[in-house]
């Protein structure tokens, strides 16, 4: 079994309320392979949201900031923390994210201006899945692997 962002599998937690479908990634769900998880709504986000991304205060703390300067950093970590209890629950050891978000992000994120800048650097979920031996790949990359088999 494996994790994987919900909104991969056309459900529509994305911040504006819609989804990024990949065929590929439903038909894994339709097979019972993969497990759908949204760390922003498990964190008590609704749908749809304000945009945010990881900023760094004049400490390098990093936070997550909405771009109406919102402090969200609180439900992000929270949605963290229950993705990896439920991955834990059920011993799922690998995930596949959405690549860029804040949440989910894996080498690559928003750089926290609201330009579309992207930085390399993970999300706040992919961090702790991370450090906890979860391993992390991008929806890219699993669509790759497939392709070059």
């Amino acid at each position: 079994m494996i994790g994987i962002s919900s909104c991969l599998c056309g459900i529509n937690c994305k911040y504006n309320g819609k989804n990024n479908l990949e065929p590929v990634f439903l038909q894994l769900l339709n097979e019972g392979k993969v497990v759908p998880i949204c760390p922003e709504q498990l964190g008590g986000l609704k749908t749809p949201r304000i945009p945010a991304e990881i900023q760094e205060d004049k400490n390098k703390n990093r936070k997550v900031i909405n771009k109406e300067g919102m402090d969200v950093t609180f439900e992000y970590n929270l949605g963290a923390k229950r993705t990896l209890e439920i991955l834990k629950a059920l011993d799922i050891k690998k995930v596949i994210f959405r690549r860029r978000s804040p949440s989910c992000g894996c080498g690559e994120i928003y750089d926290g201006t609201f330009s579309g800048t992207t930085i390399k650097e993970n999300g706040i979920t992919t961090e702790l899945l991370l450090k906890n031996g979860i391993k992390v790949i991008t929806d890219e990359e699993y669509i790759k692997k497939l392709e070059n088999r």
